[in-house]
């Protein structure tokens, strides 16, 4: 009996997990896991943001005639491509350090398996040579009194129950290293995938910074042609924010002395709480002229002042609605239609429309269809929102309100 009390003590404490160490791994391994799984994420997103490029260079006019349109999409697909072989390094990198982890706590789930199985194999040996000769059922008989009769009966029911434990302890430290080589294999395939997609990547950007570079050339030989559009492009920008800036004035002048009516007020906090955060005016599409005075994208020295932002986007587009509010002004100006929408003392253009699904009056909601986008035959057929942002007659940057 004493030798079995003993052995059982000995193996108990030899098999004797330490937990909090292994749930701090575990830990750091997940949150490892869910980083990479980010990426892949971002991988796939920055995917179909360059396939939506693709399908706007697709709508320019077919003839290899460069365009200023021709290179603002080049550039944005750069810019894309540049941007997702950034992250793939990451990426690569990221399930490099996720294997080394793995294999590590696949090699230390091994080495305790080993342990289980060499702490079990002892356990069954001493009870062999201990109760060999003698059957439990003789050994808790040949007890000397009831009390100690009862004992022995709890020591072997204590001793199963262990025998039973460890038996389970096997089987799921077993399960636990299979899970880890599936972890392992998976972390493979994606790293394989992500290495394909990063040597594509840099193919596809070799290629795209060969034809930016012959288009600039060709462009460069029609600066005059050039400069001719940019003056006729600030003229039309120009009379469109006279316009803008004169119905905004006009509709506060009828508002002064008056106050915000509570549901306006309401209106006007929640825009401004959600600054940085607000949707783009369409669902699919890029900032292709930022605001304020910027570089013209070819001809040196000469600057454009952009009183809202440029949003390119795939023909057929709909403007939407960044936030709830009532349409005030519908007008047309150089042949397509501009949207004014006010959200208590915030207001929001959009310009660049060939049909309208809203009238003045009209209360529109958060992402909410307010009219197709124009595609220009004369700009190599290029689907552009032009949108603004205004606080009372103060005019601001969209790219400090829209989410990134």
């Amino acid at each position: 009996m004493r030798k079995i009390l003993i052995g059982i003590l000995a193996l108990l404490l030899l098999a004797a997990p330490a937990p909090a160490q292994k749930k701090k791994a575990s830990k750091a391994t997940s949150s490892q896991s869910q980083s990479v799984k980010n990426l892949k994420s971002q991988r796939e997103k920055t995917l179909k943001e360059l396939e939506e490029t693709k399908k706007m260079i697709q709508q320019t006019n077919s003839n290899e005639k460069a365009t200023v349109n021709k290179l603002n999409l080049l550039n944005k697909d750069i810019q894309t491509r540049k941007r997702l072989i950034h992250d793939l390094n990451y990426e690569i990198q990221g399930l490099d350090q996720e294997m080394t982890r793995l294999s590590m706590k696949r090699d230390s789930l091994q080495a305790d398996l080993e342990a289980l199985k060499e702490s079990y194999a002892e356990l069954v040996r001493q009870s062999h040579y201990t109760i060999a000769d003698e059957s439990p059922l003789l050994f808790i008989l040949s007890a000397e009194d009831f009390q100690q009769m009862l004992r022995r009966v709890r020591y072997m029911q204590e001793f199963q129950q262990f025998r039973k434990e460890q038996v389970a302890r096997i089987e799921n430290t077993q399960a636990e290293i299979d899970m880890q080589n599936q972890m392992l294999s998976e972390n493979k395939s994606n790293k394989e995938e992500a290495v394909r997609t990063h040597k594509v990547q840099q193919d596809n950007l070799s290629r795209d910074e060969k034809k930016q570079k012959a288009m600039l050339e060709q462009l460069k030989k029609k600066k005059s042609t050039l400069l001719a559009q940019q003056k006729k492009q600030q003229k039309k920008a120009d009379d469109l924010n006279r316009k803008i800036e004169e119905l905004i004035a006009k509709e506060m002048s009828k508002s002064e002395g008056k106050t915000l009516t509570k549901e306006q007020t309401l209106i006007a906090g929640g825009f401004e709480k959600n600054k940085g955060r607000l949707p783009m005016p369409v669902e699919k599409g890029f900032i292709s002229g930022h605001f304020g005075v910027q570089a013209h994208p070819t001809l040196e020295k000469v600057t454009v002042n952009n009183k809202g932002v440029y949003i390119q986007t795939s023909a057929g587009t709909q403007a939407r609605a960044v936030y709830e509010g009532e349409v005030t002004s519908c007008f047309v100006m150089s042949g397509t239609t501009a949207v004014i929408i006010q959200h208590g003392n915030y207001r929001t253009v959009y310009s660049g429309l060939y049909s309208v699904s809203v009238k003045k009056g009209d209360k529109v909601k958060a992402k909410q269809a307010i009219g197709t986008i124009y595609s220009d035959p004369e700009d190599d057929n290029a689907t552009t929102l032009f949108f603004q942002i205004w606080l009372n007659k103060n005019i601001l940057n969209p790219e400090q309100w829209l989410a990134k």
